[in-house]
């Protein structure tokens, strides 16, 4: 440094004093004057102490001294909410967890607004996910997931609109039951099981019985049809390979016994 000034002195001589406190300047005030912003980014600028509003992208110059940035990163980021011992509608323990999505939308107001964006976000979404998870019951916590997720967006969205955020969406990732509770869940499956199978048995028999009433009628005005049903099975007999004997007889010879 000693040498690069003593070598401007030569080449200036008197003026040299003013062009060295002028490159100095240039070298170490320049820097912290110009800013480069990406097209996802903003500058949040302040103007001693006073908001001036936000900047960018590309190049932004500050007044050294004066003015202050803060930037802000518009792309839309993700927080994981942490698990969460919850209580649903029908007295069920479960422990939930959930990812948010949301950007910044208003940087001015994501940087005067709030002091921690991130944090506060993220605690909104906890105490969201508890209060609104235990007013469902345990069936629509596990059935109706696509719901729960739009309520939940739809209410963290409310509260963090006046700091400049955009929730975009909330997943509850997994629901944790205990032990007991998938023994109770799994017996009661079961149970549901064999019940629609025993109704299904039952409709079965029902159907089938009305059939037989329907036949039993028709061979009750056609008697010849019990004749054609007697040979008809007769042939099917035969038809078996084993050594079963018949010997058949004509339903005619029992008749007087069906009129007694």
């Amino acid at each position: 440094m000693e040498q690069i000034i003593s070598g401007l002195m030569r080449v200036f001589g008197a003026s040299a004093p003013v062009i060295i406190v002028v490159a100095v300047l240039v070298i170490f005030i320049l820097p912290q004057s110009v800013r480069i912003l990406r097209e996802y980014e903003r500058g949040v600028i302040f103007r001693l102490g006073k908001l001036q509003g936000a900047k960018g992208p590309g190049l932004i110059f500050l007044i050294p001294m004066v003015d202050k940035m803060v930037k802000m990163d518009l792309r839309v980021v993700t927080i994981d909410v942490p698990k969460q011992e919850i209580m649903t509608k029908d007295n069920v323990p479960a422990t939930v967890d959930a990812v948010i999505y949301f950007r910044v939308v208003d940087p001015n107001s994501a940087v005067v607004k709030v002091e921690n964006y991130w944090k506060a976000t993220s605690l909104i979404g906890q105490t969201t996910l508890r209060s609104v998870l235990g007013q469902s019951a345990l069936d629509e916590l596990l059935s109706q997931r696509d719901v729960i997720n739009q309520k939940l967006q739809e209410i963290i969205d409310k509260q963090t609109e006046p700091w400049g955020i955009k929730v975009t969406s909330v997943e509850v990732k997994e629901v944790a039951l205990p032990d007991s509770m998938k023994r109770a869940m799994a017996k009661q499956a079961e149970a549901e099981r064999e019940r629609r199978a025993k109704v299904v048995n039952a409709e079965g028999e029902f159907q089938a019985a009305e059939k037989m009433v329907q036949a039993a009628g028709l061979i009750a005005k056609e008697p010849i049809a019990l004749q054609l049903r007697y040979l008809q099975t007769m042939r099917e007999m035969a038809s078996e390979h084993n050594t079963t004997t018949f010997l058949p007889l004509p339903i005619d010879l029992f008749s007087a016994f069906l009129k007694k």
